[in-house]
This record gives structure tokens, sequence and C-alpha cells, in this order.
């Protein structure tokens, strides 16, 4: 059974917990496999005064969570204790914003050779070309069945070889390699997995969502409302500008040719009294429909000639059997 200065620690990390995830809604979940105690301790200090880290095991965190979500179910911190597995951590942004967060974990990656027996996390290549390495040590490029050749006294790759594939283990043999070309494939930093902001919990690619794009999403989505609105005669707010707009080029083509104006169809009339002058005050605009006219009147033209020729040819051909 614990003793009392354990649970002690225990209800003051749970109480911590609980008291980031109500005060402080918007945090990252990290995941922190590999990640070094120096780099961690950077962070914390880059952080301090902007952000709180908080890492734990994964039985007090949850556990912690589960208490909270019986005193607090508004929280959403049920979705917080589900999203819980392996190795990972929280930072609450206190005094800034996620996207300060982020930019400061990328700040502290951590280089790493490859070992016998690890999981690659990257698919690796090393380039064609000259290695370095002086021929005595082909032995280690023909236990991986590379092939290569020798110039000026160094080995050179005759061609790309992919020594690591990501989620497969690094080979003894691969691993010597990689040590002695001098290549570090690895970095290790924290990684941003999940979010949890206002009682939800979602993945992390949402924050590279751009503003560009949710303004492009949100005007598609309005015109497509505005289409559908209209088809089915239903008016809403997004098909009225539509609707409008429609019935002002209706009245406009039932009163351009009688004597009855308003003040809104006035511009119209004149636009269609005389069009040139609109067309020489706007060239820019007249230009396109100028070319795409002319070249529609030499289409027509060329097609008028060739129906012409074949009639021609027709009655030649009538003619002759006649």
């Amino acid at each position: 059974m614990p003793n009392a200065e354990k649970l002690a620690k225990k209800e003051k990390y749970f109480n911590k917990l609980i008291d980031l995830c109500l005060n402080s809604p918007n945090a990252l979940l990290v995941g922190v496999d590999y990640v070094a105690s120096k780099q961690m301790q950077n962070i914390r200090v880059e952080l301090r005064g902007k952000a709180e880290v908080l890492m734990g095991k994964n039985t007090m965190i949850r556990k912690a969570l589960q208490i909270g979500h019986e005193r607090h179910p508004e929280a959403g911190m049920d979705k917080l204790r589900a999203a819980i597995n392996g190795n990972m951590g929280f930072i609450f942004a206190t005094n800034c914003s996620l996207d300060d967060i982020r930019e400061t974990l990328k700040k502290f990656t951590r280089d790493s050779a490859a070992k016998a027996g690890q999981v690659s996390v990257v698919d690796w290549f090393i380039p064609a070309g000259p290695t370095g390495m002086d021929p005595s040590q082909t032995s280690f490029f023909q236990a991986l069945n590379i092939g290569t050749k020798i110039v000026k006294g160094q080995i050179e790759l005759v061609s790309d070889f992919k020594i690591l594939a990501q989620g497969e283990k690094v080979s003894a043999s691969g691993a010597v390699l990689l040590g002695k070309l001098g290549i570090r494939p690895f970095e290790y930093k924290m990684e941003v997995q999940q979010v949890y902001q206002d009682a939800c919990v979602f993945s992390a690619a949402v924050l590279d969502i751009s503003d560009s794009v949710l303004i492009s999403k949100f005007l598609a989505g309005v015109a497509n409302m505005a289409a559908f609105s209209r088809e089915i005669g239903i008016p809403t707010e997004a098909g009225l500008p539509h609707a409008f707009g429609n019935a002002f080029r209706n009245v406009a083509a039932l009163v351009h040719d009688i004597d009855f104006t308003f003040k809104e169809v006035e511009e119209v009339k004149k636009f269609l009294e005389n069009p040139e002058a609109y067309a020489a005050a706007n060239p820019a605009a007249a230009a396109p429909a100028a070319g795409g006219g002319g070249g529609g009147g030499a289409a027509k033209k060329e097609e008028k000639k060739a129906v012409v020729e074949e009639e021609e040819e027709e009655d030649v051909e009538f003619d002759l059997f006649d």
C-alpha cells in the first residue's frame, strides 16, 4: 500500500492536470519517443512563462482525467483520456498560441545514428558516387549486395541504394555502414500528435490548414447552398442575391424597348441603345469579346464556304451522271 507521501504527490498531480484542463483548455498532445532529457529541459526553459509542460505515467494521467471527467463532465476530459496512448505528454498554452509552441518544438531536434535492431522512422538512400572509403572496406558493401567500383583509390557506388525502409528494423551491417559514412539518418523531437481545444480532441493536421483554405471551402459551401436553394425554390440567405439578380434581368428585358424606365434600369437601356460607346470606354473588356466574335465570324465564313463548295461538287457530280 502506498505511503502518505506518495498519495499526496499523486493527489497534487491529479489536481494540477485537472486544473490545467479547466483553466488552460488549449493544449498539444505530444509524443516523446527518443526525446533526450536535455531536449526536454531546453523546451521547458524556452516555454517558461508561456506554456506548461506536463508529463507523467499513462496510468496516472488516465486516473486524473477520469476523476476530472466525473467532477466536470462538460470539459471533455473523457475524450482526452481516450487519446492517451504510448509515450505522450501535454503542453498547455497559458500565455501563447499553439502555433508558438509548435515553432518552439521545431527548434529542438536531435540527430541520431542508426542502431542495429532499431525500427527505422524514415526511408534513407545512399546516393551514387564517391564514398570517401578506401578499397579495403568493400566488405561492408558486399554484405549488403551494394554495387560498387574503385575510382581514384576510393569506393564509389554505382547507383543509389535504399539502406533504410520506414517501419523496418535496421540491420547490423546497415548500421555499421552508415556509421562508417558518418550518416545520422534519424531526427528526434517532440512530435505534435493531437490537439485539445474547447473540450474537443482532434488531429494536429488541422493546425496546418491556412485561412485561405478555410475561406475557399466556406465560399464553395455558400455557392452550393445557393444553387441548391434556387433549384428547389426555397429562398435562403445565400440564394436571395441570385434571385434578385435574375428578377432584375427579367424586368430589364421587359422594359428595355418600351417607354418606361426607373433609376436602376437606366444604365442597362443606355448600353442597349449604344453598346459601341461602352466598348470604346472600356476597351480591355471589349477586346476579348471582339476577338472571340472575329474568330467566330471567320469560322462561320469558312464553314459556309465549305458548304458552298460541297454543294458545287454535288451539282457537278449530278451533271456528269445526268
